[in-house]
């Protein structure tokens, strides 16, 4: 059984520190610089209260990055630290008809959260492992973004250096193309340069569906505006995307080899779905966390924030659209594998399309596709099988 319970609000320079025991007293109040000489002394001080670190509980909200090296140090000491959802503590301190807060005050506020929730922590608890394939998993996630939004921003510059290339080439982001938009980024550039630069640029090792000629004869005939400004922000842009899709791929490879390191068994259950991939599966393996950590399917979709809100007031009660409250990285990831296993599962196509005749528009009934999915996986991981017929009729 645990005799300490610690709470501490963390920020990037300094943290405040609260320590309470099983009856809920105060035993210790501490603030700490974030560096080796605070975690030291937070150390000290918890070994005057305890000397046995197995029986120490520690929680701090998430808050980026701050968090993660205190969490690394006491771990690494074999205390059990665990990570709480912002919205969680901040639901409990509404409770409370004083309105003060105080970096002491959240300090406790996480402190008492912890000891009144310390059973259901326990069961969430995620791996120091775990996390870091998290980490690799949110990382990727958020190199997508900023490949697709430097997309769209090459498309619009398109637009005006060179709007003619879509009806060369339909598909502009290939490693071919990026390339050749790097050193050509306007109908004009082309126009000037010699057509032997041309081809040379279009052979990146890979074959192409368009000749220098076809692009020569595009550029010719181009409605262009002309702009240095554009030209040499396209041409880095262009670079860019590369690099990003260079560095998104070694962390991908990471992730996968993570994922198989640790949970292969689940992964290898997950892709049994027609659709699933070892880069969706490993994500949403590394966002879930350990299936025993939910009691039933339910509390897996509300986890994800895909149970929907219910609006409830005197006499009318309805539903209304997804809440989003739970974790937006594992919601996203459900949303891909649920479009993939559409297109590649016809047991769920099927599925899908039958919700749309009983009259869901598109969008619900991909939601209800994706709750089908996730009864699915839930019965799977938990039972340990594979995809089968017996399993697709819960």
């Amino acid at each position: 059984m645990s005799n300490l319970f610690i709470g501490i609000d963390v920020s990037k320079d300094f943290s405040t520190v609260q320590g309470l025991d099983n009856s809920g007293d105060k035993q210790f109040y501490l603030e700490i610089s974030m560096d080796a000489e605070g975690f030291s002394t937070l150390l000290k001080k918890i070994r005057e209260v305890s000397n046995d670190m197995s029986k120490v509980l520690v929680a701090m909200e998430s808050t980026g990055c701050y968090n993660i090296n205190l969490f690394s140090f006491l771990s690494s000491q074999g205390i059990s630290c665990f990570i709480v959802n912002p919205l969680l503590i901040s639901n409990d301190a509404k409770l409370s008809l004083r309105k003060t807060k105080t970096d002491k005050k959240d300090a406790l506020t996480i402190a008492q959260f912890l000891l009144a929730n310390k059973d259901s922590l326990r069961k969430n608890y995620y791996s120091q492992n775990m996390q870091d394939v998290r980490d690799l998993s949110r990382e990727r996630e958020s190199l997508t973004g900023l490949i697709s939004a430097m997309k769209n921003d090459i498309k619009r510059l398109l637009q005006i250096t060179f709007p003619e290339v879509h009806s060369v080439c339909n598909r502009i982001f290939t490693e071919t193309m990026l390339n050749f938009l790097r050193q050509f980024p306007s109908a004009r550039m082309i126009q000037s340069a010699d057509p032997t630069d041309i081809e040379k640029a279009l052979i990146h090792g890979k074959r192409v569906l368009y000749s220098a000629e076809d692009i020569i004869n595009a550029a010719e005939k181009s409605v262009a505006s002309e702009s240095d400004a554009k030209e040499l922000i396209l041409s880095e842009k262009a670079s860019t995307v590369l690099y990003l899709q260079e560095k998104r791929e070694k962390i991908t490879e990471l992730l996968i080899e993570s994922c198989k390191a640790m949970r292969i068994d689940d992964l290898t259950i997950m892709k049994s779905i027609g659709g699933v991939s070892d880069i969706t599966g490993s994500t949403f393996l590394a966002e879930l966390g350990d299936i025993k950590n939910f009691s039933s399917h339910k509390h897996l979709i509300a986890f994800a924030g895909l149970d929907p809100a219910v609006y409830q007031s005197g006499q009318y009660a309805g539903k209304g659209k997804i809440s989003k409250r739970g974790n937006k990285h594992l919601r996203r990831v459900i949303f891909l594998m649920t479009m993939c296993v559409i297109r590649s599962n016809h047991v769920f196509q099927e599925y899908f399309q039958r919700r749309k005749n009983d009259g869901l528009v598109p969008i619900k009934a991909l939601f209800a596709t994706s709750h089908k999915l996730i009864r699915v996986i839930f019965a799977m991981l938990t039972k340990k099988i594979l995809f089968r017929k017996e399993v697709v009729d819960v």
